[in-house]
């Protein structure tokens, strides 16, 4: 008679267990590690995007201010004092009636330890004693703003500096400068706006665009008055 074997099922071991465990970790360690990957590069992306369209949709305003640029005596269009760039433009159609206007400043001033360039714009006008005060407080935001006149900017940028120069008499110049056609303080005369406007900023480092970034503007009715 023929003996019978019976064999019994071998078990995992300790050591084999252990090991086990070990490999799936590290497998789970490997996966969480590129999702991390994966969820870093696509907030960079994200971010990077944004700073890019905020850069652009400023630019672009940037634009649409001196474009729609009111002269008005005695304050003129468009005035430079070294700190501010102020105008006085038609308001936007989609915010207010055709006959309000406002006034527009741009400027730059550290936040947070970081220097930004910066849009502000006043409440629509519908006065001269509206346009004098809104003329006053866009100069007093650009030197040592209220909270009250901050909660009316918005942030463009990071720069590390920004210049303005005006394009009169077939040359750039400072529009400090006295070739430029600076308004005598005091004066009553109105300069008319520039035939273009040149923005130089230096944008920071660590953005998705940094180094000097050069805007040249032209006025509008440039080539109909020639």
């Amino acid at each position: 008679m023929t003996g019978v074997h019976v064999h019994r099922a071998r078990g995992f071991t300790l050591v084999e267990v252990l090991v086990a465990l070990a490999a799936m970790a590290l497998l789970a360690v490997m996966a969480w590690s590129g999702v991390d990957a994966m969820q870093r590069a696509e907030t960079g992306t994200r971010e990077r995007s944004e700073e890019l369209l905020a850069l652009q949709t400023g630019l672009a305003q940037w634009r649409a201010d001196l474009d729609a640029v009111t002269p008005m005596a005695p304050w003129g269009g468009l005035d430079f004092d070294s700190r501010v760039v102020r105008l006085i433009r038609i308001a936007q159609e989609a915010q207010t009636p055709d006959s309000a206007i406002v006034v527009v400043a741009w400027g730059a001033r550290v936040i947070d330890g970081q220097r930004h360039w910066l849009r502000w714009q006043s409440a629509p006008l519908r006065t001269r004693e509206q346009l004098q005060l809104a003329w006053q407080q866009a100069g007093l935001w650009g030197e040592n703003p209220t909270e009250e006149l901050r909660r009316q900017e918005v942030r463009i940028a990071p720069v590390d500096a920004w210049q303005v120069f005006f394009f009169r008499n077939n040359s750039w110049s400072s529009p400090l400068s006295s070739g430029a056609g600076t308004r005598v303080p005091g004066s009553t005369a109105q300069l008319p706006v520039p035939d273009g406007v040149r923005l130089l900023l230096d944008l920071s480092e660590g953005q998705v665009l940094s180094g000097r970034l050069q805007h040249d503007w032209a006025r509008p009715t440039l080539g109909a008055a020639r």
